[in-house]
C-alpha cells in the first residue's frame, strides 16, 4: 500500500503551468529515483509536497496524499506538524541548510523538542544518538562544533541526522550527493540505504546522476519539462528505456571503452513557450510527423510507461545503441 500519492498535480506560476499531471505512488521502503536535466520540475515536485513553495508558485490542481490524508489545502500551522515528523527534506547543499550560529547538537535535538516534548537536555542526548547513528565521529564532541568546523561529507550526515530523527514516513532526498566526491557520494547513498532499511521509510531521491539513481532504486520516474515521461522498475527503465530521453540520457553517461559521448542536442525547452505537442520533439532525433501531438503515458511492457509514439520500437533498440534518425543506417 502506497504511503504517498501523488495525483495529476500541476504547480503554477501565475499563468505559467511548471508541473503538469504528475502522478506516481511510494511505498514503504522503497526508493523511488527521480531524474531529468536541470529545470525539467524535479526539486519543485519535491517541494509541492513538502508545501514549501514560494509565491507566486502555488499547486493548481491535484491531490497528494500521505498514508490516506489529503496535504494540499492544508494551512501552515498543520504543514508545520507534518514536516519534520511524518516527511522529511534533505536539501542539496548541506552548508546553507545548517545555521551557522548554531550547535550541531541544537539543530538536531531541534526537532524532538518540536514534534515529541522533549527538554533541552533530553533532545540533547537524542541528537548525540544520531550523529553516532549515521556515522558522525565522536558524537558527543561533534554535537558541540559549529557547521564550518565540519567537513562536507559529514555535514550531509548532520542534515540526514536531522531528517531521520522522528522516523519520518517519507523521506525527499534532493541532489543529497551533489558537492561530495566520488568516495563520500558512496558513502552518503550506502548510509540513506542502511537508514531507510532499517526505519522502512519510502525515499524519493532525486537527482540527475543516474548512477546514483541506479545504485539504491527501485523505480525510476524520468522528467522532461514537467511532467513525467518514462515510469517503472529501475531495472527495466535503465535495460530498456522506452522513450527517446531516457535513452539519450543514458547514452550521455560516461562508460569503460566507450569513446566518445553521445550529447542531447538543444536545450530544455522553456515554460513559457512549450512546443506543441511532445516536449521533447524539438530535440529528438525520432520524432516525425504524429509527435506534433502529445503521446499519453502509455505501457510499454507490465509496470513500465513511457509518453513516446515510438515506445515499442525505442523499447527494443540494444543498450548504448546511438539514437538516430528514423531510416538513417549508423556508420560501419
Amino acid at each position: 500500500m502506497a504511503v504517498l500519492e501523488v495525483r495529476n498535480l500541476e504547480v503554477s506560476f501565475g499563468s505559467t503551468k511548471i508541473l503538469q499531471g504528475v502522478s506516481f505512488d511510494l511505498e514503504a521502503g522503497q526508493t523511488l529515483g527521480v531524474v531529468g536535466e536541470s529545470g525539467c520540475g524535479k526539486s519543485m515536485t519535491g517541494f509541492a509536497i513538502m508545501g514549501m513553495l514560494q509565491a507566486p508558485g502555488k499547486i493548481s490542481a491535484g491531490s497528494i496524499k500521505l498514508d490516506g490524508r489529503e496535504l494540499v489545502g492544508l494551512k501552515e500551522r498543520e504543514l508545520r506538524q507534518v514536516r519534520g515528523e511524518q516527511i522529511a527534506l534533505v536539501m542539496q547543499d548541506p552548508f546553507t541548510s545548517l545555521n551557522p550560529m548554531m550547535k550541531i547538537g541544537h539543530q538536531i535535538g531541534e526537532a524532538f523538542m518540536l514534534h515529541q516534548g522533549m527538554n533541552k537536555q533530553q533532545a540533547w542526548n537524542k541528537a548525540v544518538e544520531m550523529l553516532e547513528m549515521v556515522g558522525v565521529p565522536a558524537p558527543p564532541d561533534s554535537a558541540r562544533k559549529y557547521p564550518h568546523q565540519m567537513s562536507g561529507g559529514q555535514r550531509q550526515r548532520v542534515v540526514i541526522a536531522m531528517a531521520f530523527a522522528c522516523r519520518p514516513k517519507v523521506l525527499i532526498a534532493d541532489e543529497p550527493t551533489t558537492a561530495l566526491d566520488v568516495t563520500l557520494q558512496a558513502q552518503i547513498l550506502r548510509l540513506l540505504r542502511d537508514l531507510q532499511e532499517r526505519e522502512g521509510t519510502a525515499v524519493m531521491l532525486i537527482s540527475h546522476d543516474i548512477g546514483a539513481i541506479a545504485s539504491i532504486s527501485q523505480r525510476i520516474a524520468v522528467f522532461y519539462a514537467g511532467r513525467i515521461v518514462e515510469t517503472g522498475p529501475a531495472e527495466r527503465v535503465l535495460r530498456h528505456a522506452a522513450m527517446p530521453y531516457t535513452r539519450a540520457l543514458l547514452n550521455a553517461l560516461p562508460q569503460v571503452g566507450k569513446k566518445r559521448l553521445e550529447a542531447i542536442g538543444g536545450l530544455p525547452p522553456d515554460f513559457t513557450d512549450l512546443p506543441q505537442g511532445c516536449p521533447f520533439r524539438p530535440r529528438c532525433p525520432l520524432a516525425f510527423d504524429k509527435c506534433v501531438e502529445a503521446p499519453p503515458l502509455e505501457p510499454a511492457e507490465p509496470g513500465h510507461i513511457a509518453a513516446c509514439w515510438l515506445k515499442d520500437e525505442v523499447r527494443d533498440m540494444p543498450p548504448g545503441a546511438p539514437l538516430l534518425a528514423r531510416g538513417v543506417v549508423p556508420p560501419s
